[in-house]
């Protein structure tokens, strides 16, 4: 909630004072700020303690002509159509939907109800058998704060970043020339199917 509180003082300097409290970014979107606000006009002045409920002010700001459902399928189309290909989705315990992007894999795109992360691959072996992902994060948005042509835009720098970080990491196999991600590439500078036909290893 946001609240306002307007001075009835007459002859008050004009000021304004403004406080946000410290909170984890993990939190709700709809936490509440306080503004403490001294007006300089007659009219505020005269004015009674008004109080302005945050989480409409924002959904009329910023989602004017689309509601959230509409917007969210059209975050989840916009994904599908703008990742590299070929794009899996699957359906996280928390509700999230994942997007696993590219072959091998390049970016991974996380979609909430409040916000849409995109990150670049990455993984390490803990041990010969087994490989697991750990990606990095390029950035997230929180889509219900931000107009289309502006949501759309950051999202579309943010998956060009992930794709080319990504693509930045491969090397090519000394033997095939092939450009491999360096999770398949051994300390040899060798993919591993060249390593498996030349020498006979298993990974």
């Amino acid at each position: 909630m946001m609240k306002i509180r307007k001075s009835t003082e007459a002859g008050t300097p004009s000021s304004q004072a403004t406080t946000y409290p410290t909170a984890p970014s993990c939190l709700s979107r709809n936490r509440s700020y306080q503004f403490v606000i001294t007006p300089s006009s007659a009219h505020y002045r005269k004015s009674n303690a008004a109080r302005i409920d945050r989480r409409d002010t924002a959904d009329e700001i910023y989602n004017r002509g689309m509601d959230a459902p509409e917007r969210y399928e059209q975050l989840i189309a916009y994904l599908n159509s703008n990742l590299p290909e070929p794009v899996e989705q699957l359906d996280s315990d928390d509700g999230a939907l994942q997007f696993l992007a590219g072959d091998p894999p390049q970016v991974v795109a996380v979609l909430t109800d409040t916000s849409v992360s995109v990150s670049e691959f990455a993984g390490v072996w803990e041990s010969p058998f087994k490989f697991t992902a750990k990606p990095r994060r390029v950035g997230m948005l929180k889509w219900r704060r931000l107009p289309e042509n502006a949501l759309l835009a950051a999202l579309s720098a943010l998956i060009k970043g992930a794709r080319e970080t990504r693509l930045a990491s491969f090397q090519a196999c000394d033997y095939c020339g092939l450009r491999t991600p360096p999770e398949s590439l051994h300390d040899t500078g060798v993919c591993q199917s060249c390593t498996d036909r030349h020498s006979g290893a298993i990974h």
